[in-house]
């Protein structure tokens, strides 16, 4: 092998900059760093254990680790070997953790010493399973690092580039392993994003707010990054200011985003916010999630024209739009990126006329087409023909910009009425002193549901003055039937993923149980 794309089709792409930037930092972290050197080192060790213990092409690893260096050794290593690789959501319960484990087939858990109550859960349901452990001992797991210093650091000898099968958030059942018996080609996505990111190893270097085992920061962020041979900080818990720092410190020029993060940075004063240099910033990416105009429009504002957005899922798709089109059409998410069909439908599985709502269905690519693993049903369920959907509600223009408004799964009925909270919640959002809103439909005699807006405050905040400013916000913005009919003020925080998805049906849930 002597190109870097010989090297990554056999899985092997942090090798090839091993070769050329040895020294250079790949990760820093709060758990510890690591040059490209001792990131394929380590990689390398990983695998060779794997193949000692017998695992072949196909088998399954999975991982339960905050954001450090480990992680990606625990993630680059099976990758090598052709084996699949499932990284877990470590805010989920251990019978969760023990559901994922047991579904994905896993014969090898790396786990975070610090989740001792998920090691002893797999330990008990899943005894087959090997656990090692990290950055600790646990008596019912073997030290991760004990094992890699046992094993030989060479490139491994016929590498066979293998892949990783996450799992979705689960907002509507259980978590989802998204699986495809064959890597997909490049897409045009993967080729926009590579192309306005612009890489430079000599000059860049990313920083990643988000969780690690979440598709889009780790293939949008830290994988793109360290595949351009571009070192990244690993953020371990987000906080707004503190990224700010680490941003002015390592002069960090790339990273990966939500629109909970935009509106928590906007949020800091301005004096916080001037403390630091943020010039550096070349390229932000952000999705997951529906930005509120106003709160990307401050954020263009703050940052200058740096800001790209998509629209795609773990399940595939892709729209894609950068800041001087986006201002031409805000709120949009992009036009369908080349060799990607996208349609409207109504529930007759219809096209919709341009500007009208529907369901936004993707065409499936011919390679490497995914299914739900080992659920056939939920699998058919997604598709429609060669076309599938994520279930989210949007429309086209006339001009072929997408535009996202809310998600099915969270569609309020009142009245025989569909109602999509996304819209309400950032209407709301608008109001200076909510930190946080979500709006769901809760049980009404009548009309089957009713809107209720559940809020966090800004500290300090007077619950009975916001609540009647937002009365005249909402009459001033909304239409009747889409106007909260009962405001509720939490002193806890909203139950949120990491990635900055508030977790709509666990509010609901509170009120229809």
């Amino acid at each position: 092998m002597e190109t870097f794309q010989e090297y990554a089709a056999a899985g092997m792409g942090i090798a090839y900059h091993a070769l050329n930037y040895p020294e250079k930092k790949a990760i820093i972290s709060e758990h510890g760093e690591r040059t490209f050197r001792e990131l394929n080192e380590n990689s390398n060790k990983f695998a060779n254990f794997l193949r000692e213990e017998g695992l072949i092409a196909g088998d399954a690893v999975a991982i339960l680790s905050k954001n450090r260096p480990e992680f990606l050794e625990a993630l680059f290593g099976p990758l090598r070997i052709g084996l699949r690789v499932t990284p877990i959501n470590w805010h989920l319960t251990p019978e969760e953790v023990v559901y994922i484990v047991d579904n994905c087939e896993a014969k090898v858990l790396v786990c975070d010493a610090i989740f001792g109550e998920s090691i002893e859960a797999i330990s008990k349901e899943l005894p087959e399973v090997l656990v090692l452990a990290v950055d600790g001992i646990h008596g019912l797991a073997k030290s991760y690092q004990e094992t890699l210093d046992n094993h030989d650091s060479d490139n491994i000898e016929n590498p066979e580039a293998g892949r990783s099968m996450l799992y979705t958030s689960g907002t509507t059942g259980r978590p989802k392993g998204v699986f495809r018996k064959e890597n997909p080609p490049p897409s045009k996505l993967e080729k926009l994003v590579l192309q306005t990111a612009n890489f430079n190893p000599e000059t860049d270097f990313s920083i990643c707010p988000g969780p690690a085992y979440h598709a889009a920061p780790l293939g949008l962020n830290i994988n793109i990054s360290l595949m351009s041979g571009v070192g990244v900080y690993l953020m371990d818990k987000w906080d707004p200011e503190k990224m700010l720092k680490l941003i002015d410190e390592y002069q960090c020029t790339h990273t990966h985003m939500v629109a909970t993060m935009f509106h928590r940075v906007l949020r800091l004063p301005e004096e916080v916010r001037n403390k630091y240099n943020l010039s550096s910033l070349k390229w932000i990416i952000h999705g997951a999630a529906p930005c509120p105009v106003e709160v990307k429009k401050a954020m263009l504002d703050l940052m200058g024209p740096v800001l790209y957005e998509y629209y795609a899922a773990t399940e595939g798709g892709g729209c894609y739009i950068g800041p001087e089109e986006w201002l031409k059409k805000p709120g949009s998410v992009g036009k369908a990126n080349e060799g990607v069909e996208v349609l409207v439908l109504d529930e007759d599985h219809e096209q919709v006329e341009e500007g009208k709502e529907g369901t936004i269905y993707f065409k499936a690519p011919t390679k490497g087409k995914f299914e739900y693993y080992k659920a056939k049903e939920k699998t058919s369920g997604a598709y429609w023909g060669d076309f599938f959907t994520m279930g989210d509600i949007g429309f086209r223009d006339e001009d072929g910009f997408f535009f996202l408004t809310g998600r099915s799964a969270d569609t309020i009925i009142s009245g025989g009425t569909n109602i999509y909270p996304q819209e309400i919640d950032n209407i709301l959002l608008m109001h200076d002193q909510v930190a946080e809103v979500c709006c769901i439909g809760v049980p009404n005699e009548d009309w089957g549901e009713e809107i209720k807006a559940v809020i966090n405050l800004e500290p300090g905040s007077d619950s009975k003055s916001v609540h009647e400013e937002l009365l005249v916000l909402s009459e001033e913005k909304l239409s009747s039937f889409k106007r909260p009919k009962t405001y509720e003020f939490w002193e806890e925080e909203l139950p949120r993923l990491p990635t900055g998805k508030i977790q709509r049906n666990l509010v609901k849930k509170r009120f229809w149980d």
